[in-house]
């Protein structure tokens, strides 16, 4: 997509993490991203589609939630669970699909949607 399609769209994300590490074997394992080193206190993270950004810093709960998409939820669930990760709002369904939310080994929290 051309830069010019891209305005005021959501381009890279940044999540402090208290290990760099473990926020790689975290998301790699659980969602199959990639990842490249800028020293040690960066790695950026693909998944495919969106770039960001982990870095060596105070993680801070709460922001903005982000949400993933899954073509199968309950594989998703498992992989995220034997990641490490813990759900914190159980399978919901809501207009247009169905979603869970958990938080990472950070205290982060995500969703994760699927349609109906």
């Amino acid at each position: 997509m051309p830069r010019s399609e891209q305005h005021h769209r959501i381009d890279y994300l940044e999540l402090a993490v208290t290990s760099i590490p473990a926020a790689k074997r975290f998301y790699g394992q659980a969602f199959g991203w990639t990842f490249q080193d800028y020293g040690p206190d960066y790695c950026e993270f693909r998944d495919g589609r969106l770039t960001g950004g982990f870095f060596h810093g105070e993680p801070k709960p709460g922001g903005a939630l982000v949400v993933l998409y899954s073509n199968d939820l309950a594989a998703t669930q498992t992989a995220i669970e034997a990641a490490g990760g813990k759900i914190v709002r159980p399978l919901f369904e809501f207009p247009g699909g169905r979603r869970f939310h958990f938080t990472d080994p950070d205290g982060y929290e995500l969703a994760v949607w699927s349609e109906a």
